[in-house]
């Protein structure tokens, strides 16, 4: 049979592993979120760009219609 310390020891080996997975998930998770607050993946600048290449002048409610659509979507 196994003997005690060694199922202890990889219980404690699991449970290291365990806690190391969620802390690195939500850490990713926070780094992630804080860069996408940062840099968005769009901005009102590339949408006039976007119109703009497309030979349309945009309005202002056209951008801002955009942008709440794209902060909806998330």
């Amino acid at each position: 049979m196994v003997s005690m310390p060694i199922v202890g020891f990889i219980f404690t080996l699991l449970g290291l592993a365990l806690a190391g997975a969620v802390g690195g998930f939500f850490l990713a998770r926070y780094l992630i979120q804080k860069e996408l607050k940062k840099n968005p993946p769009i901005n009102e600048k590339q949408i006039r760009a976007m119109y703009e290449q497309m030979g349309r002048k945009p309005s202002e409610k056209q951008i801002r219609a955009i942008m709440n659509s794209v902060k909806n979507n998330k």
